[in-house]
């Protein structure tokens, strides 16, 4: 075994970053620990300003070979990464468990086979991409696509491959090249990307990978010259800095941010339905920005939501991640709890009230919280906490529960249960977000836009909105006069 490889759950995780085709070593390394037990997992290369400007560098040199790829050639590539992925799906599934502590049955019945699923999207739209010609004034307009060159992409820890795949497999699709940077506290299953990547045939240079932090080598990364896109999924404060970086080279941006989504609750809702979507917001031990975390409930029905709900969440089984009966794991990192943990204290200093949890347990686990009696200026309702814990306030009528679900900086995207078509549509045209759910929660198609309103991001990802974004879009006006006859 080589020393730059180290073994996950049996899976042997190359910790050198992936650049031109070659693995690369850097001087330093980082500890990356498993948020299960505290373990070890390895020691991954901390790269720098220089592998920036290489994996940069190699993705501009692979750049011109691949955008003259046909759509056909690209489109069999991706697939054959995709298949590479569902063969190695519990390697997959077993290695980013350890990594970020997700649910071990989430990733291998749902995460990683849609994994596999962008690669094939993507592959897939873009072979029947393209817009109707058009006619001005007897001249034609030719509508298309083209790569717009080195990609710098940038994902959390949170879902580590399935949102890094979810930037991937379009830029790839596009015709342009990738450097990757993942999360340092979840890096793994991008090195094995890049090894899947490389057995189905993507030449070398269309996609790096390297691994380090923000500050040492994503700076390096979003101010370079080369970069011709930038997409970031993360936090609000890194999103400025990320932006910043950018602006001296106008390279164009896709931010998917934070979210302090609500849940309104009407009283003519199935009240088992509502509470269902309620206690789903724990889902990753409550680490998706999507979560609707203030939970609105009309007046009238409050007090009987709130005793089911309290019902149904005491039926979660918290514990290790691998145990397929677990409903919720460990949070990634001791300061991600830290933070956690902090804003339910302050809460509660200031009047809140914990209906259930309010503590952290042994070990990195937060225990599922429900707070009441908190006031809509106050931190944990505003501000995002990306952990196991939601607020529940009450409303009065439908004008009230729009005021408050709209009343934060954030628009990601926000959730309604009623019985009431006619209100759904109502309510949801007055929503500021990305996303509605109407009854349901988590419902996504590759082919819809997604993306955040206000501070939850700039842009919209998705179906023909992710090529609109990875090309430079070109208009071709062809004038019926002025043909010689070469025949």
């Amino acid at each position: 075994m080589s020393e730059h490889t180290t073994t996950v759950a049996g899976v042997a995780v190359d910790t050198r970053h992936w650049i031109g085709g070659e693995r690369v070593a850097s001087a330093e390394t980082f500890t990356d620990v498993s948020p299960i037990d505290g373990g070890v997992l390895g020691e991954i290369a901390r790269g720098t300003a220089a592998e920036a400007a290489a994996a940069v560098a190699a993705a501009r040199a692979a750049f011109p070979a691949w955008a003259a790829t046909p759509r056909e050639e690209r489109a069999r590539v991706l697939h054959a990464i995709a298949d590479g992925v569902e063969r190695r799906l519990e390697e997959l599934a077993v290695v980013e468990t350890a990594d970020n502590g997700a649910l071990l049955r989430s990733h291998r019945r749902g995460v990683m086979p849609r994994v596999a699923h962008n690669f094939r999207f993507f592959a897939d739209w873009l072979t029947r991409l393209g817009h109707e010609d058009f006619d001005t004034r007897g001249h034609t307009n030719h509508v298309s696509w083209d790569p717009a060159g080195p990609c710098v992409l940038i994902t959390p820890w949170n879902a580590p491959l399935m949102l890094a795949t979810w930037k991937v497999a379009p830029a790839l699709a596009a015709g342009n090249t990738v450097v990757l940077k993942p999360a340092e506290w979840s890096p793994l299953t991008a090195s094995l990307l890049a090894d899947i990547a490389a057995e189905a045939g993507l030449p070398a240079g269309v996609l790096n990978v390297v691994q380090g932090y923000g500050s040492e080598i994503g700076d390096a990364l979003t101010s370079h010259p080369d970069v011709r896109r930038i997409s970031f999924t993360g936090s609000v404060p890194t999103a400025q800095r990320i932006s910043s970086s950018a602006a001296a080279n106008l390279t164009p941006l896709s931010l998917e941010l934070g979210g302090k989504s609500p849940l309104l609750v009407f009283a003519d809702a199935d009240l088992d339905l509502a509470v269902d979507l309620a206690v789903e917001q724990y889902d990753n031990a409550g680490q998706v920005c999507l979560a609707a975390t203030r939970i609105l409930v009309e007046e009238t029905v409050a007090e009987e939501f709130t005793r089911r709900f309290v019902e149904r969440a005491a039926r979660l089984k918290q514990g290790d991640p691998r145990d397929e009966a677990t409903d919720i794991g460990p949070n990634i990192h001791p300061r991600q709890l830290e933070k956690i943990d902090g804003f339910v204290q302050r809460a509660i200093a200031a009047g809140a009230r914990a209906v259930i949890g309010g503590k952290r347990l042994e070990g990195q686990y937060y225990a599922p919280t429900l707070l009441t009696d908190v006031a809509q200026d106050s931190e944990v309702v505003q501000e995002e906490v990306f952990g196991p814990v939601l607020t529940l306030q009450t409303f009065g009528d439908e004008a009230e529960a729009v005021r408050l679900a709209n009343d934060t900086r954030f628009g990601l995207a926000a959730t309604v249960a009623t019985g009431d078509a006619a209100r759904a549509g109502r309510v949801s045209g007055q929503l500021v977000a990305g996303t509605v759910w109407v009854n349901c929660f988590f419902v996504r198609d590759l082919q819809a836009p997604f993306g955040g309103s206000r501070h939850s991001g700039v842009g919209r990802e998705g179906g023909t909105w992710s090529f609109d974004f990875y090309c430079d879009l070109k208009n071709t006006v062809t004038s019926p006069k002025g043909w010689k006859d070469h025949g």
